[in-house]
């Protein structure tokens, strides 16, 4: 039958949480809750906040006479188990935090598109695709004869536009087609901003593969043993780690950062921007902010992955996890050669004796008392040393950052320019308190910037007079946060 080899594939992704979601009984109202809570205002959110967010909504549905008996503890327990939710425990944190799994996200995706379904063809559309193709064929052409060609045939196209541009001939794009073409962008942003998170999912089921190569890896090295020895990145020089390491420099170059922003500036002045809707304009607004801030996630995930996986080899860990498995293979197939000579209803008249372990209770510790400790004589007292408002002045300039300063310097780069780094910000400001004003933002960027995939290096006067300089990491002052830069939110 023809048909096997679908009827195959299809029911295994029945079994996958995209399709028992969308097939649940309670599929709909499942959907409308992580959509509302984790999808449409915070991606993700802590568990106390989710479950007691969860449990108003629920109360609500049991006063309409819907059968929802069990608590939103159980109920967001159970969505984990069945794939809807992920969990993580951040560092820092004081509690985990869910978010959508990505096959949570595609099925309010898909359901969202038939609420508001596309238009079979449209001339947006369709331009995309030819001119995609237009330039995929000029790229691959190895003829320079045919390159040349469209080139000048493509520099005359351009001289006869701006001489109608001249002569005030041209034509300003319909409302209509506006419209529709600025819809269309939209849809691709969008579907670009959640491919990060399967991007992350990418990055993660890599890290075990590799953690599950090296655990079964028998001999002294192996491929993947061997690059991590010799200083190889291996998830970063992955396939999926080399591109996204690509995309990751498009988004954060700065002429391109620029020529996006203008772009949107542009666009947002334009009247027929109003006929947008209000999600649709606010999509816009941020995209830009979306787009770093995913694209942030996902390479803090890739180079926390690399670390990870680098540390699990340098400390030799992985040589105790492999000792283990093999002794649990040795387990598994010494139960495999008894399984037809021994039965499970049989008794095996064997005693397991307990661990020797002494446990003791917390009660039976005994704090410490520094009084037993003290010296015998009583400290004396010295005399005050004296202080005048100068004195205490230079005192507090040593010692604490004056961010205050430093805010104000990253608010006047950032009022001429869309990005800036903290090299750039000394270039405009130097650092007034030497190396203290380096770290003060340093601080600022890890608070409100967004950390790029290389270092810089700055320099400073230190109060001694001299000169230094030190390799710091890129890390960019963004203007969408510039009021809460200047508020130190």
């Amino acid at each position: 039958m023809k048909a096997d080899r679908p009827l195959a594939l299809y029911r295994q992704l029945r079994g996958q949480p995209l399709w028992r979601l969308l097939a649940a009984d309670t599929g709909p109202t499942v959907l409308a809750l992580l959509q509302t809570h984790l999808y449409d205002a915070d991606r993700n959110l802590p568990a106390s906040i989710l479950h007691e967010r969860i449990e108003h909504d629920l109360e609500q549905l049991r006063n309409r006479g819907e059968d929802w008996p069990q608590t939103a503890q159980l109920y967001v327990a159970r969505w984990l188990a069945e794939g809807y939710l992920e969990r993580r425990f951040p560092p820092g944190s004081k509690e985990e935090e869910y978010e959508l799994a990505t096959s949570t996200v595609d099925a309010i995706r898909y359901v969202a598109s038939l609420t508001r379904p596309h238009n079979a063809a449209t001339e947006s559309r369709l331009g995309l695709v030819i001119g995609a193709l237009a330039r995929l064929a000029d790229d691959t052409d190895a003829d320079k004869e045919r390159r040349i060609a469209r080139l000048r045939t493509e520099q005359e196209r351009i001289a006869q536009e701006i001489s109608d541009i001249e002569l005030g001939t041209f034509q300003v794009l319909a409302e209509s087609a506006a419209l529709e073409r600025t819809r269309e962008i939209i849809a691709l942003a969008d579907n670009l901003a959640g491919d990060f998170r399967r991007v992350r999912d990418q990055f993660e089921q890599l890290n075990r593969n590799l953690r599950e190569r090296i655990m079964d890896n028998d001999g002294n090295r192996g491929e993947v043993l061997d690059a991590l020895f010799a200083g190889i990145d291996v998830i970063s020089e992955s396939e999926a780690g080399r591109t996204f390491s690509a995309f990751w420099r498009l988004l954060t170059d700065p002429v391109q950062s620029a020529t996006l922003d203008d772009a949107l500036d542009q666009l947002m002045s334009r009247d027929f921007v109003a006929a947008l809707d209000a999600d649709e304009r606010r999509f816009l607004l941020r995209l830009t902010r979306t787009l770093l801030d995913q694209g942030g996630m996902v390479h803090d995930v890739l180079q926390s992955f690399a670390r990870s996986l680098k540390n699990f080899v340098q400390s030799r860990e992985f040589i105790e996890q492999r000792r283990l498995n093999q002794l649990l293979r040795k387990a598994q197939r010494a139960a495999l050669a008894l399984k037809d000579e021994v039965k499970a209803t049989e008794a095996l008249h064997y005693t397991l004796p307990l661990t020797s372990s002494r446990l003791a209770s917390l009660s039976q510790w005994v704090l410490h008392d520094p009084a037993l400790q003290a010296l015998p004589d009583r400290m004396a007292e010295s005399d005050a040393a004296p202080l005048d408002l100068t004195m205490i002045g230079d005192l507090v300039a040593q010692s604490e950052i004056d961010f205050r300063s430093l805010r104000e310097n990253v608010g006047s780069v950032l009022d001429v320019r869309s990005q800036a780094s903290i090299g750039e910000v000394l270039c405009v400001f130097p650092a007034s308190q030497g190396l203290g004003s380096v770290l003060g933002l340093l601080a600022l960027g890890a608070r409100h910037g967004i950390v790029g995939e290389s270092g810089e290096t700055v320099a400073w006067i230190g109060g001694d007079g001299i000169a230094r300089q030190a390799r710091i990491p890129l890390i960019y002052f963004l203007k969408e946060k510039l009021s809460d830069i200047r508020a130190g939110t």
